[in-house]
């Protein structure tokens, strides 16, 4: 499946009936069974519906960082993402990519 950013937005809690996505490198994964973390009032919320790419990199909750923009980012903040795409790929399926 092939979402826009746009498309991907509708699937961030805020819907019980939809799954939950959140998008790392481009690849969606579904967060559903983290309903506690990525569901409204989650403490990883703010990530679900979006590429969060950058802000797991930096391990930062600030909204601005929450896209897919790589740019600018240390050799040690790539390692970081590197290690949540895999705690991601063995917890959540992956469901589908971001396109523009």
């Amino acid at each position: 499946m092939d979402l826009t950013p746009q498309q991907l937005l509708q699937f961030n809690g805020s819907d019980p009936s939809k799954p939950i996505y959140v998008a790392i490198n481009g690849r969606i994964f579904d967060v559903t069974a983290g309903n506690s973390f990525y569901g409204p009032g989650g403490s990883y919320a703010i990530f679900a519906g979006k590429d969060a790419s950058r802000a797991l990199a930096k391990m930062s909750k600030n909204e601005e960082d929450v896209c897919a923009n790589l740019d600018g980012l240390s050799e040690k903040e790539m390692g970081v993402l590197n290690d949540w795409v895999k705690k991601f790929e063995a917890k959540y399926p992956i469901v589908g990519r971001v396109v523009s």
